[in-house]
């Protein structure tokens, strides 16, 4: 058991939050902010440059090396930054402002960007080209994606955090969307090279946002003095919180096997379907459509539970797996629709629980730990993911990537079962709650020196 944290950070004052589902006119109320406004539409256009390379970069690669193995190792070298460096990144990001951080990693992925535009667009471009950029840009993300994170916080404030979440993943998605379908058109028509040089050009867009947000109406943070042991004092903090201990530990499950879809899909689309780059593009979109329906429906949620996160990555690897057994596209493409929306919820609702679990003074060192095993682990599960498909094939490998996060949910729900002192009920006649998680009939009230790990995690108190 996890002893209580007690080192001597400062409480977070009380903060209000939505904890009613909101009016239907109000779903997008975070969008009246006008910061926030600017901000989301600037990551609009920036996501969807972003998803087109992303295509653009595996199938430039899969072509390049006719290898699904060589695009693992693309991921892994993206994602490799985070890994390694992704704590360090977390420490600078609660020292210093995530505005600047963010202005300048914008302006270094244009370059990099631009860089693999030009090498594409001239014919010179290898596979060894790709992998350096790659590394660059994850390098990049270990400083900007965490930032990004807490920055939002400081565009709307906490009473509305959990809203701009969920609209966030749905501009993400939006762009997972648009991002794919174009970049699947211009790999048919004309090649890669313009995919990059597109999303050069949108990091640009979210430049000129940050210039233009109006400094006075943010919600700044106090940044954290330079002191010995913030970095201890961060995964002391993150091990002693239940709720983000327990979504930390079952989103690296999921980075590790369900995240590296860029390998199962490319895989999918070149020997399973045979569809090459459209339908590779193609694939991506309709995930992104799942996607970006469970993120609009995510913003109808009126709270958080750690049992509710664990529960949809159970969902979300159970439909994973079902698509490794879909022989024919039709099917494989509707299941894919399924995942997206599963994913969605999952991610939004993971990291409204950590973010809303977590102390504002030591908050980006603890979303750096999340993006960490969000994007860290996937420089380890695409490697991983690429060795099972080239061994035992497409199908194996999907299959494989869903069922371990369903054995992981099972085991930590029977653990915070246990712990809670909890039992599943099931009510046949008694619409519309079939399914019921209820106190066991012998379990005690819980005093203060009982069991740490909670069942349901409730915001309104500040955390501490």
């Amino acid at each position: 058991m996890t002893p209580p944290y007690s080192h001597a950070l400062p409480h977070t004052a009380p903060i209000t939050i939505i904890t009613e589902r909101p009016l239907w006119r109000d779903t997008l109320v975070s969008l009246r902010i006008r910061n926030y406004r600017l901000f989301t539409f600037s990551n609009m256009v920036s996501m969807t440059g972003t998803w087109m390379q992303r295509i653009a970069q595996d199938w430039l690669v899969l072509e390049l090396s006719g290898s699904v193995a060589a695009v693992g190792i693309t991921v892994a070298m993206q994602f490799a930054p985070m890994l390694f460096f992704g704590l360090l990144g977390g420490v600078f990001i609660d020292r210093h402002s995530r505005r600047a951080i963010l202005l300048a990693t914008q302006l270094a992925l244009f370059v990099f960007a631009a860089l693999l535009a030009v090498l594409t667009l001239t014919g010179v471009v290898e596979v060894w080209h790709v992998y350096i950029i790659a590394f660059l840009v994850g390098s990049v993300t270990v400083f900007d994606n965490p930032a990004r994170q807490v920055f939002v916080n400081e565009l709307v404030g906490p009473t509305y955090l959990h809203n701009a979440i969920s609209i966030n993943s749905s501009v993400f998605q939006l762009g997972g969307l648009v991002g794919p379908a174009i970049s699947g058109v211009l790999l048919v028509a004309v090649g890669a090279g313009w995919s990059f040089a597109i999303n050069a050009v949108s990091c640009l867009f979210v430049v000129g946002a940050l210039l233009l947000l109006r400094v006075q109406e943010l919600h700044p943070t106090a940044q954290a003095v330079r002191a010995k042991g913030q970095l201890r004092e961060g995964l002391k903090y993150v091990a002693s919180k239940p709720a983000i201990l327990w979504t930390v530990i079952m989103v690296a499950v999921l980075s590790l096997f369900t995240f590296s879809m860029p390998v199962l899909l490319a895989s999918f689309a070149n020997d399973v379907f045979r569809v090459g780059a459209g339908g590779y593009g193609l694939f991506n979109s309709l995930l992104a459509i799942g996607a970006f329906t469970g993120a609009l429906a995510s913003t109808r949620r009126r709270g958080i539970r750690l049992r509710t996160v664990i529960i949809s990555a159970g969902v979300f690897g159970l439909l994973q797996a079902t698509a490794g057994f879909m022989t024919g596209q039709l099917f494989f493409s509707l299941v894919l629709v399924g995942v997206g929306f599963a994913n969605l919820l999952f991610i939004t609702g993971a990291n409204s629980l950590v973010q809303l679990s977590s102390n504002l003074a030591v908050r980006g060192r603890v979303m750096s730990v999340y993006v960490l095993v969000l994007l860290g682990g996937q420089a380890i599960g695409g490697p991983l993911m690429g060795f099972i498909v080239e061994t035992w094939g497409a199908h194996v490998g999907m299959a494989i990537s869903g069922m371990v996060p369903v054995v992981a949910a099972s085991t930590i729900g029977v653990i915070l079962a246990r712990q809670g002192r909890l039992r599943l009920r099931v009510h046949l006649l008694h619409a519309p709650r079939f399914v019921s998680i209820e106190p066991a009939p012998d379990a005690r009230p819980a005093g203060p020196a009982t069991s740490t790990i909670p069942v349901e995690v409730t915001v309104g108190s500040g955390a501490r």
